[in-house]
């Protein structure tokens, strides 16, 4: 397996935890670091709310020294406000790199002029990337979407590396697909070609066989995975041990994958971080795919606190 630079930092492999709202906490970070990512990424944070110093959301920037290395998303779409927040958060939490968030179709996000929104502003992003690279000592990176047009994606993923971002990840689907559909892997092999900063390819990698093919059609330096990660932090074991070897694992039973259910909830408790909607969400997550998952998710639905919900999961061992 490919080792990944990004600007100064040298990574230990290429496959990279996507920042995801309401999963990429610190707990679940450690899971994936643990299992193999070689870079963690935190949630997506509002520079404008780091800006307004909100304690929530600069919070989500919380790290410790067993998910080194990790990377801080911001979203915004004013560049001051970018800068003046992501230098704080690098002062604060000195993380390896930051990213900006140039992908996300959330509506709430959009609607804000803020996400996958800002590619219909190549000038701006443009602005966002020269600012934050110049005001930071530490790496900066960039995720965006595919538009409906190959040029137009091109033209926005050269202005970011002219603009002096170390290395860009790239979503293949555009804003209207959401998570639907399929990922572009042309567009994505077609923006690598053309750039010398490392590209990481995201979407449609949830297996050994997937994230086999996407490096090898696309030739992008790193995968990054989202979804396929949420509940199942081995995902990272399984792809990395498969790229090295050519060999798949083997499916592991019930009461592994309760195993790391329970180190969540231990690292939850240990960082001060158990509250009974993520633990619920988690719980969810983590038991899908297991036998009789659908009467065990209802249960879970029905309960109303924390120890009810580890109730159900203790008698699933």
């Amino acid at each position: 397996m490919s080792s990944l630079t990004i600007g100064k930092l040298k990574l230990d492999g290429n496959l990279v935890l996507a920042p995801m709202s309401g999963v990429t906490n610190l707990p679940s970070r450690l899971l994936c670091r643990k299992y193999g990512a070689s870079l963690v990424y935190s949630e997506m944070t509002s520079s404008e709310a780091v800006v307004r110093q909100s304690l929530k959301s600069i919070e989500r920037g919380f790290t410790c020294k067993d998910e080194r290395p990790m990377g801080i998303q911001l979203m915004g779409s004013v560049p001051e406000n970018l800068a003046e927040s992501a230098i704080f958060l690098q002062e604060k939490f000195r993380p390896e790199l930051i990213d900006i968030n140039f992908g996300c179709p959330a509506q709430g996000v959009i609607k804000n002029g803020c996400g996958s929104e800002l590619l219909k502003k190549p000038g701006l992003i443009g602005e966002i990337i020269r600012m934050l690279s110049d005001s930071l000592d530490i790496p900066l990176t960039a995720k965006i979407r595919i538009s409906d047009n190959f040029d137009e994606t091109l033209k926005i993923a050269e202005i970011i590396e002219k603009s002096g971002a170390d290395a860009i990840t790239i979503h293949g689907r555009t804003q209207k697909q959401g998570y639907s559909g399929k990922s572009d892997l042309d567009f994505i092999k077609g923006i690598k070609s053309k750039l010398t900063i490392p590209v990481i390819a995201n979407g449609d990698i949830f297996d050994e066989k997937t994230s086999q093919n996407v490096l090898e059609y696309t030739r992008c330096d790193g995968l990054m995975i989202g979804r396929a990660a949420i509940g199942n932090p081995f995902i990272f074991k399984k792809i990395s041990y498969f790229l090295k070897t050519g060999e798949i694992l083997p499916s592991r039973n019930t009461e592994e994958r309760l195993g790391d259910f329970f180190d969540y909830v231990k690292l939850c408790r240990n960082y001060d971080m158990l509250t009974f909607n993520d633990l619920k969400r988690n719980a969810q997550w983590f038991t899908k795919g297991m036998e009789n998952v659908k009467q065990v998710r209802m249960k879970i639905n029905k309960t109303h606190d924390i120890d009810s919900i580890m109730a159900i999961m203790n008698g699933l061992v």
